[in-house]
This record gives structure tokens, C-alpha cells and sequence, in this order.
């Protein structure tokens, strides 16, 4: 293998000592400062050289272990037509959230944010036959969506690269089989990547399918939440958790529902302290004793809008990430006080039941969380300013349209995979979401073959993909210190960076000779060979800032013979004599 030596003399690159003023996280931070991206627009990055070696050699992790898989490369163009994306409705469902044009005659086309209707059209194209599957093909791919508020930097951009692969079979065994053996690429890819991750249970959202999971990056700064179990394997994203639902409850016996005056209780607080001050009772009321009716409003993708009610208890509130999870590509807003007006069988505040659901007064669509079982028993609004209905049984006083999941998810919850453990919660960026897709976009493109009876069959397909330049913030976020980036040693940069720490030619020279022994050795270095105002001291922070993995000084020490090796996660530092510091560097390089 060829070595290279990047010279910081004449590296594209200058850092930087202060934060940018738009960073929001340490990624996006250190990045900038360290010379690897530059903003060009909200949520669109210019790759300096730096930044882009680190994006190749992720590129190139995931390529190999791709390939490895059985998997073949292809590339489509992100410059994509109408039509197919109007044959799965999805160029009406993506909304407002890709990039639309239109060319000088006219006809439409979009900047692709994902490639299922190509991948599918071109195996249509090409093949007809169960003998030609199964298959898996992939690309390395620049991704477009117009994000509503790009933010994070690289972990939430418009413009991103991603790595889409696609699996066709023709039965649902086929499929578990070209699952599973993505799903051991896709480990053997984060193994490399040299981040903490966690596998969790995923929902599939817009692109429908059955089982499906994430690969989330461990990390305080990220946008899922998942939970694991104190007891069993259980893990899931908190979109895709199902509640484990109480046992209905027999209706006998139990006391007829009632209204009462309560005033000025137009929250659950007040409402609890009512309650406990006017009704009191052995046990005491708590807020998980009310129901509470939330109003939200659903925006499709063809512009309409629907109010809808969730009834969940009271001392939940609505997760309107993880209810969004249950209504992709539907979007969910709070309802306002203006819409409200428009539905004048409700009372804000004192909103119940009865006046809910598809057949009531207000017509209004009413979901409830799964522990409102038959048989449970609630204080809820009664409808009118002042009042709530104590003992309003489900299935006896009303009768939801149905349930969904939308309430918050907490710690300390039970499990829903076991009875002995509780879940704990964190934080962490998607970074691979594989799941078993199905038939949904080869029966909407009609890509079927025939099958060893000669008889037509709809072939069933699995998605799976991986964030590759999100990838870049994602790891930086995983290793950072105080100091700066510390990349581990598979995407680093470079392999070594020497520092040539003074201004005396015989330093300069001993740091040019050692970097080009390394070279000879297969190596790359980055040599810090800058002279002129550049200080020692100077050159020390860019090298802690940069982070790659090994660094040598060639310093003072170069008088009696010797050089300082660091390691710069550890900060272990090392002599060693000048005529064995290469071998010494490449036997840490090479592990």
C-alpha cells in the first residue's frame, strides 16, 4: 500500500479557536474549528480535504463489508423523474420535504431523498425470472430533502450522503435470509466504525414493511430516544414500544358514572387537588386516575388537515414524535385556540368522551392509549365549563375508535417483553435502519417474476440503509474529548501526525526524514512542517484538535537522540530513539 504525506505548509485547511457561532453540538464545533467542514447554506456542507478523507474511509468500511455480503454496487442519478414516485404516491406524500423542479420543457422532477422506485424499476427491467433472485444491490448515494430546520450540522442536514441497499426475493423466507445477512454487514461495519451503538426495535414509518430495526450511536446530543430492559434483551426506539395492555375488566358492579361541579379545574393538577380536597377517599385520587383528551391536528400530505382526539391518562403526556411514528407521512401539529372555535361541541378544558368520536356531535376521530381498557374506570371532562364525570367506564359510557400509541414513554416503565424488568431511557443518533419491506413498492411498480411453476408472483424486497456522512459527526461525537476530535484509527485522517515542535532546520529535517520513512512504509502522515509565526505551543493545540489517533513530536528531546510518541485518546506519552521511532510507529498503526 502507498503511503502519502500531507503537509500542514500546504494543506487546504486553517483552524479555528473559537466555536462558529451557529453550532449547536460538540460535533458541529469541533468540525469547523479543526478544518474539516465548511457552512455553504443552512443544513449543506463543503467537505475540505480533511473532512473528506475521514468521509472516504467510512465510505469505503461500508463498501467493503458490502461486497463481502454478496451485495453489487450501482449508482443512480439523484437527478430523478416524476413518474415513479408518483406510481407509490410518495411524490404527494414526501410533501414540502423534498427539492421539486421542473426543466425548461416543463416536465417534473425531483433531488432523490431515497431510491426505492429506481432500485425497483431497474431489477424490473432487467429481470424475469426466480432464477435471476435473490439479489442484493447497493449505493453510495448524495441525498436531498428539504428539511424544515436543518440543525446539528452533519447529523441533520438537506444534503447528505447515505449508503441504500435493496434485497429481492421471491418468498418471505428469502427475505429473513437477505435480512439477516445485512443485518451481520451492518455489525461488522459500526464493529468498524469504532463507535458505541445499540440495536433497538424500530418502527418502519412511510416506507411500510414488517420487522425493522436501528442502529443508534450512543449520544447525549441525539434525536431518538430508546429504552432497554433492566432484566431481559428488550430494546426499541420509544416510536416502536407497545404498551402492555391491562386485562378488561368486567362491567358488573360498578357504580354508575356522575357529574360534578368542579370548578376552576381546567388542568389535571387542579384537578387532582379537587379531587382529593371534595372526593376524597382511602386511596387518594392521583393524576393517572384522570383521562386526559389531547386535540391534535393532521396535516396529509395532499394539504388537508383533520382535527383528532387522543384520550390517554392524565398523567401522561402526548409524545408527538413518537405519534407521529404511528401516522407517517402524516404530520401532527397541537391544536390552537382557533381551531379549536371551530369545534363548538367542546369545551377547552373540560373535554370529554361523550362528545367524542366519529359518530358523536363533534365528529371528531378518537383514539385512546392501550391501558383504557373496558372496564376502566376514569374522572374525565364532562363537557361543560366548571364540571368533570367521575366513574366514566370504557365500553360501558363510551367507546373509542380505536387505540394508539402516543403516550410518553418513561423511565421506570415495564417492560412490554417480560414481567420483571423496567425500561431505562437514552439518547442516540440513527445511523442504520434495516428493515423487511415487503411488497409495497414491487406491487405498486408491478415487478413480479416468474416462479419455478411459471406462474407471475410480486417479489418481496428489504431496505436498508446507513447515514455515511452523518456517520462522520456521529463518531466524532462518540470520541471527542476536551481538547478536540480523536478519530479512531480505521477513519482517521491520517495514520500518524508528526509535529515538527521549533524552527531549527535540524528538527524541520528530522521531522521531513521521519515522515518519509513512514511513507516508505505504507503509511499517511500528516506533517505539521509550518514555520514563519507558528509556535510550538500553536502546533500542539492543532494536533489535539485534529485528533488523529497517533502523534509524534519531533522536539527537544532530538538532541540526545530521542522523539515523543502520544498516544492522543490516552495522552499516554512515549521516548523512543529517533532510528526506531517508524518501526515503533507502524507497530501501532498496524495494531
Amino acid at each position: 500500500m502507498s503511503g502519502q504525506i500531507l503537509r500542514m505548509s500546504s494543506l487546504f485547511v486553517r483552524t479555528l479557536r473559537d466555536d462558529p457561532s451557529d453550532a449547536e453540538v460538540p460535533s458541529h464545533k469541533l468540525l469547523v474549528r479543526a478544518g474539516y467542514i465548511r457552512r455553504a447554506a443552512p443544513g449543506i456542507y463543503t467537505w475540505l480535504p480533511l473532512g473528506l478523507r475521514v468521509l472516504r474511509r467510512i465510505e469505503e468500511i461500508v463498501r467493503s463489508e458490502m461486497d463481502a455480503s454478496g451485495a453489487q454496487e450501482l449508482s443512480f442519478p439523484a437527478l430523478l423523474p416524476k413518474d415513479p414516485y408518483e406510481a407509490t404516491g410518495r411524490w404527494e406524500e414526501y410533501g414540502d420535504n423534498i427539492f421539486r423542479l421542473k426543466d425548461r420543457k416543463d416536465a417534473d422532477y425531483l433531488l432523490g431523498p431515497t431510491h426505492e422506485e429506481m432500485f425497483t424499476l431497474t431489477v424490473k427491467d432487467l429481470y424475469s425470472s426466480y432464477k435471476d433472485l435473490p439479489l442484493s444491490i447497493y449505493q453510495i448515494q448524495t441525498k436531498y430533502r428539504d428539511e424544515a430546520r436543518p440543525r446539528a450540522g452533519l447529523l441533520r442536514g438537506r444534503e447528505f450522503v447515505m449508503k441504500d441497499s435493496y434485497s429481492f426475493d421471491v418468498s418471505h423466507e428469502g427475505l429473513e435470509a437477505s435480512y439477516a445477512t445485512h443485518r451481520a454487514a451492518y455489525i461488522k461495519i459500526f464493529d468498524r466504525l469504532g463507535f458505541e451503538y445499540v440495536i433497538v426495535r424500530a418502527t418502519s414509518g412511510a416506507m411500510g414493511g414488517s420487522a425493522s430495526e436501528e442502529f443508534l450511536a450512543k449520544a447525549d446530543v441525539g434525536e431518538d430516544t430508546y429504552v432497554s430492559c433492566s432484566h431481559c434483551d428488550y430494546a426499541a426506539n420509544v416510536e416502536a414500544v407497545s404498551v402492555r395492555a391491562p386485562a378488561a375488566r368486567s362491567l358488573e358492579g360498578l357504580p354508575a358514572a356522575h357529574a360534578e361541579d368542579t370548578p376552576a379545574t381546567p388542568t389535571i393538577d387542579t384537578l387532582v387537588s379537587h379531587l382529593n380536597a371534595a372526593h376524597g377517599r382511602e386511596q387518594g385520587w392521583t393524576a393517572a386516575d384522570t383521562l386526559k383528551n389531547v386535540l391534535v391536528l393532521l396535516k396529509h400530505p395532499d394539504g388537508t388537515t383533520e382535527p383528532l382526539a387522543i384520550g390517554l391518562p392524565g398523567d401522561r403526556e402526548v409524545d408527538l414524535k413518537r405519534l407521529e411514528g404511528q401516522l407517517e407521512p402524516i404530520e401532527v401539529e397541537p391544536m390552537t385556540d382557533e381551531e379549536l372555535r371551530k369545534h363548538p361541541a367542546l369545551v377547552k378544558g373540560y373535554i370529554g368522551p361523550e362528545v367524542l368520536g366519529e359518530e358523536s356531535a363533534s365528529g371528531i376521530r378518537y383514539l385512546v392509549d392501550p391501558r383504557v381498557v373496558t372496564g376502566s374506570a376514569w374522572v374525565t371532562g364532562a363537557n361543560v365549563d366548571g364540571q368533570h364525570v367521575l366513574d366514566l367506564v370504557a365500553g360501558r359510557d363510551f367507546t373509542p375508535d380505536g387505540t394508539i400509541e402516543a403516550a410518553e414513554v418513561r423511565e421506570g416503565d415495564e417492560c412490554p417483553a417480560c414481567e420483571d424488568g423496567t425500561l431505562a431511557t437514552a439518547r442516540g443518533i440513527e445511523m442504520g435502519h434495516i428493515f423487511q419491506l415487503g411488497t409495497k413498492y414491487a406491487e405498486a411498480l408491478d415487478l413480479k417474476v416468474l416462479d419455478e411453476n411459471g406462474k407471475l408472483v410480486t417479489v418481496t424486497m428489504g431496505s436498508y440503509g446507513i447515514g455515511v456522512s452523518r456517520a462522520v459527526a456521529a463518531i466524532a461525537e462518540n470520541t471527542i474529548d476536551e481538547i478536540g476530535l480523536c478519530w479512531p484509527r480505521e477513519v482517521a485522517p491520517a495514520d500518524v501526525h508528526v509535529v515538527a515542535a521549533g524552527k531549527d532546520q535540524a528538527l524541520l529535517d528530522a521531522a521531513e526524514a521521519l515522515a518519509a520513512g513512514l511513507q516508505e512504509r505504507g503509511l499517511t502522515v500528516l506533517l505539521d512542517d509550518r514555520t514563519g509565526k507558528v509556535s510550538p505551543g500553536v502546533k500542539f493545540k492543532d494536533a489535539e484538535l485534529i485528533g488523529v489517533p497517533t502523534i509524534v513530536t519531533v522536539g527537544r528531546g532530538l538532541a540526545e537522540g530521542v522523539l515523543e510518541i502520544k498516544d492522543r485518546r490516552t495522552g499516554e506519552r512515549t521516548e523512543v530513539a529517533v532510528d526506531e521511532a517508524a518501526d515503533r510507529v507502524l507497530a501501532e498503526v498496524r495494531g
